[in-house]
C-alpha cells in the first residue's frame, strides 16, 4: 500500500530489516556522507541517521537496493512495473480508431483517470507546523565532499509553473545553501525548471517556487522520471502507487505540493536578480561538476510534519544509490520506448560505470539489414536520451547485464569500417570531457548479428576465441611504447589497457598513437585504451568509469588499422597545448574525515570496519588543485 510520509516508509524499512538507526552523532558536514558511501557500496541498508544536531533525522540511501527501491514504487519487484505499463500500452495499440475512442473503450485508461492528482482544501498534514519566519539552518542539509561550495539539498522536488500555459512540472534540481533564507537553484540548461525559468523573465514577474521533500518516496522518483513535459509527475506517482496524490496549495503562494510530504519550503526566485555563482558540487559523474551561474531562491516560509523526516542521498564515483533509480526507469519506461518508437526494441541497460548518460546498451529483435543503425539514429534524439554519448544495440541471445558475455558479443559483431556511427550533438551538462559546452561527439556501435547484405569483405579477425600470447603482446606493447609503460593485456577481450603519465616528454597521447599505427597492425588486439597512469588497470569497472567520462568519441577514438581502434581517456588537461575548458577533479574523501570515521566505526553499530571506498581514488586526485585542473 502506499505510504504517508517517510516515517511510515521508515517503520516499513525496519520491519522488513532494511532499515539501519545510528543513533551516535554524526556531522551533516562530510561525516554522513563518508558513511553512507562506505555501505551503500557494500550493499547494505537504508540509514537513518537519528542524531545529526537538529530535530529531523536524515534517511538516506532509501533507495539502495532492489528491494527497497520496489517497496519506494509500491511494487513487489521492478519487473511488476515494466510487466503492468506493457499490457497497458499493448491495449491501447490493439484498439482501433482515434485517441478518444480508446478512451472510452478502454477501461484501463478509465482507471488511470482516477490516478490524476486532485487539489484538496484545508491544510495538509506538511502543514502541521508553519514556520513565516524560515531559518534553513534548522535543516540537516549535507555537506558531501570536501571540495563542494557549501551545504547542499539533495532531494528536494522542485514545484514550479508557467505563466503563459499554467502548466507545472516537478524536478529535481540541486539547491546550494548560500545563507539561512536563500539557496540556489541549479536547473540545468534541457530541463523544465529552466524553461519555467525562461518564461518568468519574459513575464518580468517574480517566479513562485515550491519545494517538498519526502513524502511517499514514490514522489522522489516521479521527479527523477525522463516525463515528457506534458505528463503531470504525479500522474506517474498515482499510477505506481494505485492511489491519486493530493495536493495542498502553498502557504505564501499558488502552487500545490503534496498534502503528506515530509517538509516543504516555499518562496520565490526574482528572474531581474544577479545570478549566484553556484558549486563545484561532487556529482554523479564522479566528477565535480563545475561552479557556474544560476539564480537565487527566497525561501518565504518552512512548514513540516510533526514527525518529519529529512531526506537526503549522496552521489559521486559509481556505484551510488542513484544506480537503483537508473535500474527502475530501465523497467519502466521499456514499454513507452518500445510501443511509441520502436517496436523491435526488447531492454535497454545503462551500465553503472557510464552514470546515465555516457553509455546505454539498447537490445533489439533484429530482422532487416541496417535496423542497428536505423535504431541508434532513432534514439539519439529521443528525449532524453540525446544526452547519451555512446550508444551500443546488439541482438541475439546475449545478456546485456553480463558484461563478460556482452563485451565478447560486441567485439565478435562490430566491424570498425561499417559499424561505428560517429555524431556530434548535445551532451549532459555534466559532460566535462567535451571541448565545447554541452556540445561534443557521440558514438553509435552496430554490434548486431548480420545479415548476408551486412556482411563486410575484411573479416573480424583472424582467428576467434581468446589471445593465445597475451604476454607476448604485452611485451610488443612495451617495445612500442615504452618499457616503463604499465600495460594490462585481457585475452578474452582482446583489450590492451595502458597507464600514461604525460608528464614525460615522450609520453604524449600523440607519439603513442604515432607508434602504435607504425608497429602494431596485426589486428590481434581490437580494443586498446589510454588512462591516467595513476588508474588501477586491473579494476576494470574503474577502467570503464574513466574510459566513459574522460573521452569525446569525435576527437579521442583513432582507428589504428582495420580491426583495431584506440581510446584516449586521459585526463585533457594535460594534453599538448592544455584544454580549452576546465577539468575537474575526480570526487573523493579527504584523508582526515575517512580517520575520523575509522575512528567513530564501532560506535555506529555497523558490524566490521568497512574501509573506505575513497582509499581506491584518493590517488586520482590532481593535488594541488582544490577543485579544477589547469594547464
Amino acid at each position: 500500500m502506499p505510504y504517508s510520509g517517510l516515517s511510515s516508509f521508515v517503520s516499513d524499512l525496519e520491519k522488513r530489516s532494511e532499515l539501519h538507526r545510528i543513533k551516535t552523532f554524526v556531522d551533516p558536514v562530510l561525516e554522513i556522507a563518508e558513511i553512507t558511501d562506505r555501505v551503500t557500496k557494500s550493499n547494505g541498508k537504508a540509514l537513518l541517521f537519528e542524531n545529526n544536531g537538529t530535530n529531523f533525522p536524515v534517511l538516506i540511501n532509501a533507495f539502495g537496493s532492489d528491494k527497497r527501491m520496489a517497496l519506494a514504487l509500491n511494487l513487489e519487484n521492478l519487473d511488476e512495473a515494466a510487466s503492468e505499463f506493457n499490457s497497458l500500452l499493448k491495449k491501447i495499440s490493439d484498439i482501433r480508431g482515434g485517441f478518444f475512442s480508446k478512451l472510452l473503450s478502454l477501461p484501463e485508461l478509465i482507471k488511470i483517470s482516477g490516478y490524476m492528482p486532485s487539489k484538496t482544501r484545508g491544510k495538509g498534514i506538511c502543514q502541521q507546523v508553519i514556520i513565516r519566519d524560515p531559518d534553513l539552518s534548522v535543516l540537516p542539509v549535507l555537506k558531501c565532499w570536501p571540495y563542494d561550495g557549501g551545504r547542499f539539498i539533495t532531494l528536494p522536488m522542485v514545484h514550479t509553473i508557467n505563466p503563459f500555459t499554467g502548466q507545472t512540472n516537478t524536478g529535481m534540481y540541486r539547491m546550494q545553501i548560500i545563507d539561512n533564507k536563500t539557496t540556489a537553484m541549479h536547473w540545468q540548461l534541457h530541463k523544465t525548471g529552466a524553461n519555467h525559468f525562461a518564461a518568468w523573465k519574459k513575464s518580468g514577474k517574480r517566479m513562485p517556487v515550491a519545494v517538498a521533500l519526502g513524502g511517499d518516496p514514490v514522489y522522489t522518483y516521479s521527479a527523477t522520471a525522463p516525463l515528457p513535459e506534458n505528463i503531470d509527475e504525479y500522474l506517474l506517482a498515482g499510477f505506481l502507487r494505485k492511489k491519486k496524490v493530493k495536493l495542498v496549495k502553498c502557504i505564501t503562494s499558488q502552487l500545490y505540493v503534496p498534502s503528506d510530504a515530509d517538509i516543504v519550503i516555499e518562496g520565490y526566485v526574482d528572474p531581474s536578480e544577479e545570478q549566484f555563482m553556484e558549486g563545484p558540487f561532487g556529482d554523479h559523474t564522479g566528477f565535480y561538476s563545475l561552479s557556474d551561474l544560476y539564480p537565487k531562491f527566497h525561501v518565504t516560509c518552512l512548514t513540516h510534519s510533526k514527525r518529519a523526516v529529512y531526506p537526503a542521498t549522496i552521489v559521486g564515483v559509481p556505484p551510488m544509490e542513484d544506480s537503483w533509480l537508473a535500474k527502475a526507469t530501465e523497467k519502466i519506461f521499456l514499454a513507452p520506448i518500445k510501443y511509441a518508437l520502436l517496436p523491435e526494441v526488447e531492454d535497454i541497460h545503462m551500465p553503472d560505470a557510464g552514470v546515465a548518460h555516457n553509455l546505454v546498451i539498447v537490445k533489439i529483435n533484429k530482422s532487416y539489414q541496417g535496423q542497428g543503425k536505423k535504431v541508434i539514429n532513432s534514439l539519439m534524439g529521443a528525449g532524453q536520451m540525446m544526452f547519451t554519448k555512446y550508444l551500443v544495440v546488439v541482438s541475439g541471445m546475449v545478456d546485456i547485464r553480463n558484461y563478460n558475455d556482452l563485451f565478447c558479443h560486441v567485439v565478435e559483431n562490430t566491424h570498425f569500417n561499417s559499424d561505428l556511427l560517429f555524431i556530434s550533438g548535445p551532451l549532459d551538462v555534466l559532460d566535462h570531457s567535451s571541448d565545447k559546452f554541452c556540445l561534443g561527439g557521440k558514438l553509435g556501435i552496430d554490434a548486431t548479428l548480420k545479415l548476408k547484405e551486412e556482411s563486410s569483405t575484411i573479416p573480424i579477425s583472424n582467428d576467434t576465441g581468446k589471445l593465445v600470447f597475451p604476454d607476448l603482446i604485452a611485451d610488443t606493447l612495451k617495445k612500442v611504447i615504452g618499457r616503463d609503460k604499465m600495460i594490462n593485456v585481457l585475452p578474452e577481450y582482446k583489450i590492451a589497457v595502458i597507464g600514461l603519465n604525460q608528464s614525460g616528454n615522450n609520453t604524449s597521447v600523440r607519439k603513442t598513437v604515432e607508434k602504435l599505427k607504425s608497429n602494431l597492425t596485426d589486428g590481434s588486439l581490437r580494443l586498446i585504451l589510454a588512462v591516467d597512469h595513476k588508474v588501477d588497470l586491473n579494476d576494470l569497472s574503474m577502467v570503464a568509469w574513466q574510459v566513459l567520462g574522460n573521452s569525446d568519441p569525435l576527437r579521442d577514438i583513432t582507428i589504428i588499422s582495420e580491426k583495431t581502434i584506440f581510446v584516449d581517456a586521459t585526463i585533457k588537461a594535460f594534453r599538448e597545448g592544455g584544454f580549452a575548458r576546465r577539468w575537474p577533479n575526480v570526487v573523493t574523501s579527504e584523508q582526515k574525515t575517512i580517520e575520523d570515521i575509522d575512528n567513530k566505526w564501532d560506535t555506529l553499530g555497523l558490524g566490521p570496519l568497512i574501509t573506505s571506498p575513497s582509499l581506491k581514488t584518493v590517488g586520482l586526485k590532481m593535488e594541488g588543485e582544490d577543485e579544477i585542473l589547469i594547464r
